[in-house]
C-alpha cells in the first residue's frame, strides 16, 4: 500500500504484475501477500440469489481442509492462482519501452477497487482461516490474476468456464503422484517389491480398460493395503512396509495363476474372465482378511495362508453365485466384500464375527 508519489491523498495497492492480452481482452497477472487477501478479498453476500452471485456458494467444509494443508506443509504446500475481476480504475505503469518491458510492471490499484473471485474462494477463506493459526504466512504470496470488471454476466461465464473443464485425477494417479501420505509409500513400496504387483498393476486408472494386460489397480491395492494395516497405523512406516510387502508376497505365492499371466503363458483378460482371484473384490477380500490373520495368529499367518491353495477361484465354482455373484456378474458391493472375507475366514481357520 502507498499514497502515490506521498501527494494525492487517495491510498493505492501497488502489485507488481505482467500484463497480457486472452481472448481479445487485457489481464494481468501479479503476486498478493497472503496478509492482503481477506483485505482485498471479500466475500460475496450469499443472501444474494444465485443469479446475482459471481460463484458459487462457499462450502464450509472445505475451507479448514484446505487451510490445515497448508498449516501442516509449511515446506512444501501449493495453492494455484487466484482469478479476480476488478471494478475499479486502475493504472499499469510498464518498466520499458520495448516489447518485453511493456508487458512488465506495477499495477496500481485504488483501495476502493472492489473485486469478485471468479475462482478461487474457497483458497482466499483457507488462507483467511490459516492467517489466524499461523500469522507468519502473511508474508508468503499467492500468485493472481487480474481482469477488468466488465459485469455480472461476464464474471458468471468466467466462473463456468474455468470450472467447466475441470477434472479431479484419476484416484490411482492421484496416489502414485502422492509423497505425502504413509498409506501411499507403503502400497508403492509393495508394488516395486513384488513381482506379479510390479508387473500387472495399472498405475494410473481407477478401473482396468476392458483390454488391458493388466489384473491389478493402484487404487485397489492401496485399499487392499489399508485394510490390511488397518491395526498397524501407529507402527513405524518401515515396519508397515516390510508387513506389507511380507504379506503380500506370501498371497501371491499361493495364487500361482497371478505368476503365470506375468510370465505371459495365458492373458490377463483371459484371467479376468475366468478367475475370480483376479478382481478387485477378491483382492480387498485379501487385505480385510489378512488384518484379522495377523492379529489371531501373528507368529504362524504365513503357514495358515497356504490354505489359500485349496480355493477354487474359477468363476464355475457354484460357491460364488448369490455370494459374491449375481447371475454371473461379480457385484462390487459391501456386502459382497465381506461375503468374500467371511469365505476367506472360512478357509484360513479364522473365527467369523457378525
Amino acid at each position: 500500500m502507498t499514497n502515490h508519489q506521498g501527494l494525492i491523498p487517495s491510498f493505492e495497492y501497488v502489485l507488481p504484475a505482467i500484463r497480457g492480452i486472452q481472448a481479445g481482452r487485457e489481464y494481468y497477472v501479479s503476486m498478493c501477500p497472503v496478509r492482503f487477501i481477506p483485505k482485498l478479498f471479500a466475500r460475496e453476500d450469499e443472501e444474494n440469489p444465485p443469479d446475482q452471485r459471481v460463484a458459487r456458494s462457499l462450502n464450509s467444509k472445505r475451507v479448514p481442509d484446505i487451510a490445515n494443508y497448508i498449516l501442516n506443509n509449511p515446506d512444501n504446500y501449493t495453492v494455484s492462482a487466484i482469478t479476480a475481476a476488478i471494478d475499479a480504475d486502475i493504472n499499469f505503469e510498464p518498466i520499458g519501452t520495448e516489447k518485453e518491458g511493456r508487458k512488465m510492471g506495477r499495477l496500481r490499484v485504488p483501495m476502493d477497487a472492489r473485486f469478485q473471485i471468479t475462482d478461487g474462494q474457497h483458497r482466499c477463506a483457507a488462507f483467511e482461516w490459516a492467517l489466524k493459526q499461523n500469522p507468519a504466512l502473511g508474508y508468503e504470496t499467492v500468485a493472481v490474476i487480474l481482469v477488468l470488471d466488465i459485469g455480472l454476466r461476464y464474471s458468471q461465464q468466467m466462473f463456468l468456464d474455468l470450472n467447466r473443464y475441470g477434472v479431479h485425477p484419476d484416484a490411482s494417479l492421484a496416489i502414485l503422484y502422492d509423497h505425502r501420505h504413509p498409506q501411499a509409500t507403503v502400497v508403492k513400496a509393495v508394488i516395486r517389491n513384488i513381482n506379479v504387483f510390479r508387473t500387472l498393476t495399472d498405475r494410473e486408472h481407477r478401473t482396468l480398460p476392458v483390454r488391458s494386460g493388466k489384473l491389478f489397480t493402484l487404487h485397489t491395492l492401496y485399499n487392499a493395503t489399508s485394510m490390511l494395516l488397518a491395526d498397524w497405523q501407529t507402527a513405524e512406516l518401515e515396519q508397515q512396509i516390510d508387513l506389507a510387502i511380507r504379506y503380500w508376497q506370501a498371497v501371491s505365492y499361493c495364487i500361482p495363476d497371478w505368476e503365470a499371466v506375468r510370465q505371459r503363458t495365458v492373458s490377463a483378460r483371459e484371467m479376468r474372465q475366468d478367475y475370480v482371484h483376479s478382481h478387485g473384490l477378491a483382492l480387498l477380500g485379501l487385505g480385510a482378511v489378512g488384518s484379522v490373520l495377523l492379529s489371531v495368529y501373528p507368529q504362524s499367518w504365513e503357514e495358515r495362508l497356504q490354505e489359500l491353495r485349496r480355493i477354487d477361484w474359477s468363476r464355475s465354482n457354484p460357491d460364488w453365485e448369490g455370494r459374491i455373484m449375481v447371475k454371473g456378474q461379480i457385484s462390487r458391493s459391501r456386502t459382497s466384500i465381506g461375503r468374500m472375507v467371511a469365505y476367506l475366514k472360512r478357509y484360513l481357520g479364522l473365527p467369523l464375527t457378525k
